[in-house]
């Protein structure tokens, strides 16, 4: 005998780009703004007969769910992404009777204008911002934002030692090393203050990635992971509102080159930047009163 287990369908990565017009820019110009995005829809709940029969009544179609994240991106207009994900959550949840659970995912891509151009932009490629909202007919709403693909690099102030050798053991002790990482990071929202509904989500990103930078750089790092940790503990004691955060770090390991073949001395100036492989540190930061998490992470 076999039975269906958890399940969920949607659609994914639906490109949209909402562009603002006439957007007071200060000075009395005015000019455009682009928010440029990438949406995923999951859901869930009694759906059961489209997996064992075929039978498509409760099935809210992908196509269906696209259109919509189109059609609310035009209503909503110029908002931070966990709005536009808590309102296609509630959207699903609310109108479609057999869908109980709805997951959505936001990537969002930044534009920078260019010079004092109203109307001309360059892609800003320091980091994606992310979001994830989760809307349960039972359990509440959950939120966890973040960012990706944030490459930071310190040259020195950076120490690696005292870990076990073994006869498999290769690696050199060092007291000075370059430390790059590409970081992703995720912060969970406490219940309360998603219930409340009165949260920044734009100055909360901005005090979060402020954080994370601040003490990438300002960290003399004896481990990634120590590093990490510290980055974690910043998040959580900069915004209250947030309890709990998980930490991406793949170490983007620089060697020096020897330059003793060529008469040449490497005094830590010329490495050889290694994509893989790679160690990937990976760490969660709790509050003390974080409770439990609940449906944010599923």
């Amino acid at each position: 005998m076999v039975q269906l287990g958890p399940n969920r369908y949607g659609k994914a990565e639906v490109r949209v780009v909402h562009v603002a017009r006439g957007v007071a820019l200060g000075g009395g110009a005015v000019g455009d703004l682009v928010t440029d995005r990438n949406v995923s829809s999951s859901l869930s709940g009694d759906v059961a007969g489209c997996y064992l029969t075929g039978d498509n009544a409760n099935v809210l179609a992908t196509d269906t769910q696209k259109n919509t994240v189109y059609a609310f991106s035009k209503k909503l207009g110029h908002v931070e992404p966990e709005r536009l994900a808590r309102e296609l959550a509630a959207h699903f949840v609310g109108t479609q009777a057999p869908i109980t659970r709805a997951r959505v995912s936001v990537e969002q891509y930044g534009w920078t204008r260019i010079e004092d151009r109203p109307n001309s932009f360059h892609r800003t490629g320091d980091c994606v911002r992310t979001t994830t909202v989760i809307h349960d007919e039972t359990q509440g709403v959950s939120v966890v934002s973040g960012l990706r693909d944030l490459v930071v690099l310190n040259t020195t102030n950076s120490e690696f030692h005292g870990f076990p050798r073994d006869e498999f053991t290769t690696l050199a002790e060092t007291t000075d090393r370059m430390l790059a990482t590409s970081v992703e990071a995720s912060w969970r929202y406490r219940a309360e203050a998603v219930q409340a509904d009165d949260i920044d989500w734009a100055d909360d990103f901005a005090q979060a990635k402020a954080a994370l930078l601040a003490t990438f750089a300002g960290t003399y790092s004896y481990s990634l992971q120590q590093t990490l940790f510290a980055i974690g503990s910043l998040i959580i004691e900069s915004i209250p509102d947030i309890c709990e955060v998980r930490l991406s770090m793949p170490n983007r390991h620089h060697f020096l080159v020897d330059l003793d073949p060529f008469g040449l001395a490497n005094d830590n100036e010329v490495y050889y930047a290694a994509d893989r492989p790679y160690g990937l540190i990976e760490g969660t930061v709790l509050a003390d009163d974080a409770g439990p998490e609940g449906l944010a992470w599923t």
